[in-house]
Parts: structure tokens; sequence; C-alpha cells
């Protein structure tokens, strides 16, 4: 069996961060986002893995390589003719997946616990088709199942009235019969090619379509708020690790389960209060670190607190105030209104940016 994990598109829900940064290489608990899906699949004893990248991507190959650091060979595949939807994305990589059967990974979703079971049944049901489900809260923003009797009858992607509360997570397992219906859908109103609607063709020709219940937590992390809530899911999951290279004052207070890199320096009048990751050669003093957050390598943290946000690599944060709920991007500086002349909050803010004063 082979995977194939997506990180194209544009991410415009989260902008401004992803002017700069590819969606899928968004530090969660601080590590690329994209790194969790490949570990889940080399997990599952999958070694071939197709990424689709948009065309031109560099950015990512950079940062996931060829795979050989989880034992995994992996293929980028140049999203061709833009944005089609999710259905093309497979379609785009048929000459990678060949007639086997193939896992596919939407690469900005995470879920906690393996996805072997998946796989077992696909094979042990002799299935066409296996499809993750979650129940939510929203499943307007989902591709959603009609279910009866126990079996999927039906999908429908995004409904103004929902058959049922459940989601179609971006985990997906096919065989080959996956193109012979991709050929007979067309585009949505969207002008998108919808898998939900090559689901419910595999179900009108016939073909074996599975379902198995997500038991565990699983995020789709298409907005801010699903980045923080997925970085807190990761968090509770997270091992504390050696502090092997790390000075830590005697007088900070550490509480909880705390990850620090190497050459990080926690300074007098530190609390930090897990879970919480930290990465390397950073610097705090003076300032509270609350739960659920992460601070990425080379972050400098100066009389400030600090609690459920993300900040990226290299910031500089020094502003005698609290921070909560926040994406704090790479190399920010956040300074105090009180330490420059005029007194007030100089804001220099970029197109899709969220301030709170």
């Amino acid at each position: 069996m082979t995977a194939l994990i997506t990180a194209g598109g544009r991410a415009t829900r989260l902008r401004p961060i992803t002017y700069t940064i590819n969606k899928h290489l968004i530090p969660l608990a601080n590590k690329p986002m994209i790194f969790y899906a490949i570990e889940k699949i080399a997990a599952a004893g999958i070694t071939e893995i197709g990424i689709s990248v948009n065309p031109g991507e560099e950015e990512l190959q950079k940062a996931v390589g060829d795979g050989a650091k989880w034992g995994v060979k992996i293929t980028y595949i140049e999203q061709a003719g833009g944005p089609k939807g999710v259905a093309h994305v497979v379609a785009n990589a048929k000459a990678f997946l060949g007639d086997d059967a193939f896992l596919f990974y939407l690469g900005d979703n995470i879920i906690l616990g393996s996805l072997d079971r998946f796989v077992r049944a696909f094979e042990e049901q002799k299935l066409n088709c296996l499809l993750a489900l979650s129940k939510v809260k929203d499943p307007q923003r989902f591709g959603v199942p009609e279910l009866k009797d126990g079996r999927i009858v039906r999908v429908d992607e995004k409904p103004a009235e929902p058959k049922s509360d459940y989601a179609v997570t971006g985990i997906y397992v096919y065989d080959k019969s996956f193109f012979e219906a991709f050929a007979q859908i067309r585009p949505s109103a969207r002008g998108e090619y919808e898998i939900s609607d090559v689901h419910s063709r595999l179900i009108a020709d016939g073909k074996a379509v599975g379902y198995e219940e997500i038991t565990g937590w699983w995020k789709d992390t298409g907005k801010p708020e699903d980045l923080l809530e997925g970085n807190q899911l990761l968090l509770n999951e997270m091992a504390e690790g050696s502090r092997d290279g790390v000075e830590i004052d005697p007088a900070a207070v550490i509480q909880g389960r705390v990850a620090i890199g190497k050459g990080t320096v926690i300074g007098q009048k530190v609390l930090i209060r897990g879970p919480v990751a930290i990465g390397e050669n950073c610097r705090i003093e003076n300032s509270y670190i609350g739960p659920y957050t992460s601070i990425g390598k080379g972050v400098e943290v100066y009389s400030t607190e600090i609690e459920h946000s993300i900040v990226f690599d290299d910031a500089d944060i020094n502003c005698s105030t609290r921070i909560v709920d926040s994406l704090i991007g790479a190399n920010a500086s956040i300074t105090s209104a009180h330490a420059t002349l005029p007194l007030g909050h100089k804001l220099v803010v970029g197109d899709n940016a969220i301030v709170e004063i």
C-alpha cells in the first residue's frame, strides 16, 4: 500500500501567518504539522509516500526531505491545473499511485492513535473505500455521511441540512475504483471535484464502502482557533524529554509536563506551568508561561505572561502584559507601549490580521 498526503492550497483562513509559511509547516507542539501525518503513515508500515504540493513549492521539500528520517521514501507531486478540489488531488497523483490500494491523508489533519485499524479494516472487509468518521458539532463544514442500518448510503459535501452529526475526516483508504468513480463526476457549483461526489458515486456503483469511527480526538486545523486546539491536544500527549544542556535558575518554578530544548536559559522570577513546549536556544526572564503554550527556537521572552498560544521561531517578546489565545509569527517583535513616546499602541497591521487592544 502507498500513501498520498496533501500539502498544497493557499490556507487563506490562516493569513497573515500563511503569507510566509506553508500551512503544513506551521509548528504544533514545536513540530511541523505535516510531520505528524508522515509519522502516523510510517508507523502503519507504509513506506512509499507521495506529497501533493503547489507548483513551484520549495520550502516544504527543504523541511521534509526525502523521508529517510522516518524510514520512508517521499515523492513530491506538483498539483497540475490549479485548485480543482480534493478529489482532483488524487486524480493528479494517479501515475504515482498506480493500481495499488492507497491511504489518502489530508495534511492539515491531526489524529490521536494509530492508522493501523483503518488499513486493517479496509483489508479484512475487502472494501473498495474506507472512510474515517468523527462526530462533530458543526457537520455543515464537512462532508457528511447519511447512514442507514449501519451502512453509508450517501455522502453530501457541506450540506445545509446534515443527515447525521458525523464528518468524513481527512483520512481515507481506496483501491483503484477511486479513479473509475472520479471519471464519472463533474465539478460542483464551486468549480471543484468534490471527494464526497466520488464517495456517492462508489456507493451508487455498488462498490464496498465502509467506515471506522475515530474513537480518540481528531482535528482539522483550518482556522486559527483550530491550530490552538490542535496544539493543545498534542501537548497533552507530549513526552517531557531530557533537560540536558538547559540552564534553569534555582529560583525558577516549573510545574507539570514541560519540554525544554538544549541551549535554553530559564532565568529567575519565571513560572512555567505545563503542558508547555519550549524550543532550543530560548531565553525566558521574569515571565509566566502558562498551559498549552508552544515556544519555538531562539525565542526571547521578558516581563510577559503567555498562555494558550503558539510562538514561532526567533520572536522577541517584552511587553509587560498578558498574551492569550495568540499566534505569534517568526521574527515578530512585541514590546511595551510604555517603552517609547508618544504613549499609545503602535500598530503595523497587515492584511487579514486580528488585533485586540
